[in-house]
């Protein structure tokens, strides 16, 4: 399928608060909520068909951005200007492929977020969104899937920005991906999430990957995953476990430390044959000064908050890291580019994978297209914080939650007064993304983040 060319002719842009049902803790912050952003993007291709596709992600505090000095609200800000900024430079594109576009607006957002004191990660949160809102249009124009159309590279996705890469490992990747059809839950253990009840969880839903956050201490965090250990085997879980420590160590030898009380203490020998990945130990600052030496020989280390730009990925390897996120609000382009890069290293006797992880997205738009993405890559675990920090729909107002669980029959179920994810034997399962034209969602993109519900208020703003 020849890749169409494309303008953008309108971006409307929206958000709503998300309440969570705890805390999340996650490095030095605690959130408690956060605003839902939604986009819509209406293209027009050359041959004059136009359609209209959306986009949905939580705007989350303290991640994109974690500087002290700054405010919660100050970071969500940034993401804000992110993408007011990229909006006008994709309204003043021109016409070409989806990726062109992107492209050609790439380093011009970095340089005009720059200018805002807004670092890579949160800039690249605008064109993250919109090209997600753009692909979405394109599918529904094309009237293709998601899976369809990534794997005919509708999108024009090459190599001008990865020059490690060829445009023939791209078409090599994209064509040969074979998506699954469900995903294991690898449920989060939040900083303060009670370790008593990961044995409900485990009855309730049956979720037996985990992703543990570390604090950054050595002997505080070995401590606690102690515990949580002893209350995984108590429960008699056959677990599978990540550790993500979000930036917080601060120094090679502190990472060391905990390296070796992972290695060392007997209370931890059921995590030692049982962890899959270290995720992101030390500051983005620091990480491309900091090669991992023998450490990246003990465990596989991974990063996610270091992984601001295209260049990223192949930097990591070459300090001894082996893999890198997947995340939607990173950038799907540069998580399709990532994993052509692992499946060449991989080829070429260098094991390098990704790994999917969630920054709590929420049922609905924001979960669905972040999950078509590592279902097209067969990721076969990922984090899904939207069934656990999230209610469901409850911030959207009942008939969009109707309308999705009536277009997505598997992926959700009625609980209570909500529509939620459907966590089954520890999964989740999307047969109904198949065979339906656009991103990932059957539900009409007009009918998405728009209508108000008594409980919240809509923000809305221009581009």
């Amino acid at each position: 399928m020849p890749a169409p060319k494309l303008s953008v002719r309108h971006i409307e842009v929206s958000e709503r608060p998300v309440r969570f049902t705890h805390p999340f803790r996650f490095g030095a912050a605690t959130v408690e909520g956060a605003p839902q952003l939604f986009v819509h993007a209406d293209i027009a291709l050359e041959d004059g068909r136009r359609a209209l596709g959306a986009a949905a992600e939580l705007m989350v505090p303290k991640w994109f951005n974690k500087d002290p000095l700054l405010s919660p609200e100050q970071t969500v800000d940034q993401l804000r200007e992110a993408v007011v900024l990229a909006s006008n430079l994709y309204l003043d594109a021109g016409t070409d492929t989806a990726f062109a576009l992107h492209a050609a607006v790439h380093d011009r957002q970095i340089t005009a977020c720059g200018r805002e004191g807004i670092p890579p990660l949160a800039a690249a949160f605008g064109p993250a969104e919109i090209d997600k809102a753009i692909v979405d249009a394109l599918f529904r124009a094309l009237g293709v899937d998601v899976f369809e159309g990534l794997k005919a590279n509708a999108m024009g996705l090459d190599a001008r920005l990865t020059p490690d890469l060829d445009d023939a490992d791209i078409a090599a990747y994209l064509g040969s991906r074979k998506p699954v059809t469900s995903v294991a839950v690898r449920h989060t253990v939040g900083l303060v999430d009670p370790v008593e009840s990961l044995a409900a969880v485990y009855a309730q839903s049956g979720c037996r990957f985990f992703k543990l956050k570390l604090s950054g201490d050595p002997a505080a965090d070995c401590a606690r995953l102690s515990q949580i250990v002893d209350a995984l085997e108590s429960a008699g879980i056959d677990f599978r476990a990540t550790v993500d420590a979000n930036e917080q160590y601060p120094s090679q030898s502190a990472l060391k430390a905990l390296v070796e009380g992972l290695q060392d203490q007997r209370s931890l020998a059921p995590l030692r044959e049982k962890l899959l990945y270290v995720e992101q130990p030390l500051p983005r600052e620091l990480t491309f000064d900091t090669p991992l030496d023998e450490l990246g020989t003990r465990f596989a280390f991974i990063i996610d908050e270091a992984d601001s730009g295209y260049d990223a990925f192949p930097r990591a390897l070459a300090l001894g890291y082996r893999g890198v996120s997947s995340k939607a609000c990173k950038g799907l382009y540069k998580s399709l580019l990532n994993g052509a890069r692992a499946a060449r290293s991989s080829a070429g006797g260098a094991p390098a994978f990704l790994s999917a992880e969630d920054l709590t997205c929420q049922a609905g738009l924001a979960v669905q297209q972040d999950t078509a993405l590592i279902a097209f890559h067969g990721l076969a675990h990922a984090e899904r914080n939207g069934h656990h920090y999230g209610n469901g729909f409850a911030a959207d107002g009942e008939a969009e939650g109707r309308a999705f669980l009536a277009a997505h029959p598997d992926l959700y179920r009625a609980a209570g007064d909500t529509i939620e994810l459907a966590v089954a034997d520890g999964a989740i399962r999307f047969a109904s993304f198949a065979g339906k034209p656009g991103f990932a969602s059957a539900v009409d993109p007009a009918a998405v983040g728009r209508a108000e519900s008594k409980q919240e208020q809509k923000r809305e703003y221009g581009t």
